[in-house]
This record gives structure tokens, C-alpha cells and sequence, in this order.
């Protein structure tokens, strides 16, 4: 999809298809109780303990958002009230279509009204909103903090690394009074400012960190295998209890922000357009994303559940990653539909948010 600006950058799709296949492949092979694949699976190749701890497809699609405002606004001035008003459009109605779903579903289970629409309200604040939208919640959080990163970050790049170690040290505090910080290290804009910074950040080094494509690929492969000795240990459920004593919780969203803004930086400076079929193919899925994020919740257990009871056993992690695959791409249809007739709809009404500044 176009921004205001103009701009359309097929590389960033490409990043945001995989973040919901991460996300759609731990939902798919866990479900919240560990089936059909028990949380206590562990891959025996490496990579793949990224689909088995799929979660953190999550901290991939916040470092993509820091890294687009901070591409999208190079070198411009932020009409701040425009910009809102432009993420409320291109958020805003699918989510109230998703609010008004999910309410209609627990009403007629017999669940009240009012304590639905209480439970909904503080999703303004906190991670209460339905079908992954506490990361509405926490993408809001963002917004409203962007205009002093980018004023930080005109004064020295230095500056936004402080909000990061100010991060750290919070969490710390944090795990130091309460046994325990991965609650907000994942849920909220305490853990996810880390993802969303150094996304702003990698921007403004890509050439640096496109130059040297041995320490991306060394960034990468460290965290691969910090994840799947993350996932030996338990992973996000079975890390002892959960959430998780494990001071690990105090970083690992700064760990994570690191290494895909590293990715998102180098892929994006290298990647050159194509017009092959298979390039073409992921960017539909990448802008579609939004709607496949928002909306695999309301099938994606229930698939589960009946391919593993009707067609085929999926006890075997492997097999499960195949199906879904093959379910991620049954979504797209439904994603494009929502697209077509939710959110684009409102997108006409957007407004130009960044003024350049050259006179």
C-alpha cells in the first residue's frame, strides 16, 4: 500500500509477511495450551525455533514500524495532528470491525455487555483489546511518544539510545520489586520502545550496516541460537512459570530489536524491485498483513483442531509448520477482502503528515 507520501517499499512487505507467518504459525501450532504441539517441543534444527516461538514475529513487525515513520520522514516535518488522524484511519476500522465481532461471539456465549465494553475501554491503556490488539495498543503508545524521538534524534543519534538503556534499566527495577518483568517486557510500551527505536535508529545507519553484511549475518545467526536455547529452556509459556522469573525477560526485547533492525536495514538498503511473480506474491501478503494479523484468530485454532481430529496428526511440529503454511495462504483471500472492504475505504480521506523541509 502507497503512503501519502507516495512511497511504497516492497522490501518492507516482504519483512512484514514474515512477521505474520511467525505470528500465524505459533497460533497455529500451540494454540494458548500447547496444542496440537506441546510448548515443551524443541526443534532440532535451529531456525526453526523461530516458527516454534513465533511470538516474536511481533518484535519484528514493531521494529518495521519504528523503521518506516523514521523512512517515510527523512529529511520532513510531522503535522502531528495529520499523522494521527492517518494511523486512526488505516487502524481504527478493522480493529472496531474485529471489537464488534468478538463481542457479538462472547454476548451470545452468554457473557455481559457491559463487562465486555469495560474490558474493551482499558484497551485504550493497557493490553486488553481482542485478536492481537494490545499491539494496537501498544503501536498507539508509539505514536505519541514519536515526535520527541525524532526532536532527540535531530539533536544527536545518541539521544534515542538513552530511551533504550532508560528501557533496560526500568525493567530491571522493575523484575528487582516485582520477581518478574516479562508481563510488560512483551505486553506493553515498556519492553516494545527498545523494537520501536532502534528501528528509527537502524534507519539512519543503514549504509553503515548495509557495508558490513558479515556482522548482520553474525547478528542473525547468534540469534537464532539465542532463541532456540531460549525455547530449550520453555520458551514464552515453560520458562519455570509463567510469566517468567528469568531475568532474560529484562533484555530480550532489546536483543530482539536488535538483530531485525539490523535485517530490516540491510535487506531493505539491498533489496532490488522485481517484478518476479514470487516478489509480487509476498508483497500482496505483506500488505495484507494488518488484516491477516488481526483476523487468523477468529480460524486459526479451530483449523487446527480440525485438521489434527479429521485429516492428519499434528503432534509432529513439523507436519503442523506444512499445514500452516497451507492455512497462511487459505488467509490471504480473507485478508484482501477485508482490506478491500474495510480498510481501504477510509483510506481516501488521508492527509499529507510530512512537510519537507528543504526550502
Amino acid at each position: 500500500m502507497k503512503s501519502t507520501t507516495g512511497e511504497h517499499y516492497v522490501a518492507l512487505d516482504h519483512l512484514r509477511a514474515l512477521a505474520a507467518f511467525l505470528v500465524f504459525t505459533w497460533h497455529f501450532t500451540h494454540s494458548t495450551n500447547g496444542f496440537p504441539v506441546p510448548f515443551e517441543f524443541v526443534p532440532a534444527i535451529p531456525p526453526f525455533a523461530l516458527l516454534d516461538e513465533g511470538q516474536t514475529g511481533v518484535a519484528l513487525f514493531m521494529t518495521l514500524s519504528g523503521y518506516l515513520f523514521a523512512k517515510l520522514l527523512d529529511g520532513k516535518r510531522i503535522i502531528y495532528s495529520a499523522f494521527i488522524w492517518n494511523r486512526a484511519l488505516r487502524l481504527l476500522p478493522l480493529l472496531a470491525f474485529v471489537i464488534l465481532v468478538d463481542a457479538y461471539r462472547k454476548i451470545h456465549a452468554g457473557e455481559s455487555f457491559l463487562g465486555y465494553a469495560y474490558w474493551t475501554i482499558r484497551g485504550v491503556l493497557l493490553p486488553a483489546l481482542p485478536n492481537g490488539g494490545w499491539s494496537i495498543t501498544v503501536e498507539f503508545h508509539f505514536y505519541l511518544v514519536l515526535p520527541l524521538l525524532l526532536w532527540m534524534l535531530r539533536k544527536s543519534a545518541l539521544l534515542p539510545l538513552g530511551v533504550i538503556a532508560a528501557a533496560i534499566a526500568l525493567r530491571w527495577y522493575l523484575h528487582s520489586i516485582n520477581g518478574e518483568v516479562q508481563g510488560l517486557g512483551y505486553w506493553t510500551i515498556i519492553g516494545r520502545i527498545d523494537q520501536f527505536v532502534l528501528g528509527i535508529v537502524a534507519f539512519h545507519a543503514r549504509a553503515r550496516i548495509c557495508a558490513r553484511p558479515r556482522i548482520v549475518a553474525t547478528l542473525m545467526l547468534a540469534f537464532v541460537g539465542l532463541y532456540w536455547y531460549f525455547d530449550s529452556l520453555g520458551g514464552f509459556y515453560k520458562y519455570g512459570t509463567y510469566p517468567s522469573p528469568s531475568r532474560l525477560w529484562i533484555v530480550l526485547p532489546t536483543l530482539e530489536a536488535v538483530a531485525y533492525s539490523a535485517l530490516i536495514a540491510w535487506y531493505d538498503t539491498t533489496f532490488r524491485s522485481t517484478s518476479s511473480v514470487v516478489s509480487r506474491a509476498i508483497g500482496r501478503i505483506g500488505e495484507y498483513s494488518y488484516s491477516i494479523y488481526l483476523l487468523h484468530f477468529f480460524f486459526v485454532f479451530a483449523a487446527a483442531k480440525y485438521i489434527h481430529k479429521n485429516i492428519m496428526d499434528l503432534s509432529n511440529f513439523y507436519v503442523a509448520c506444512v499445514w500452516a503454511f497451507v492455512m497462511f495462504l487459505l488467509m490471504v483471500p480473507i485478508a484482501y477482502l477485508s482490506f478491500r472492504f474495510i480498510e481501504a475505504p477510509f483510506l481516501r480521506y488521508r492527509r499529507r503528515y510530512a512537510v519537507s523541509t528543504k526550502t
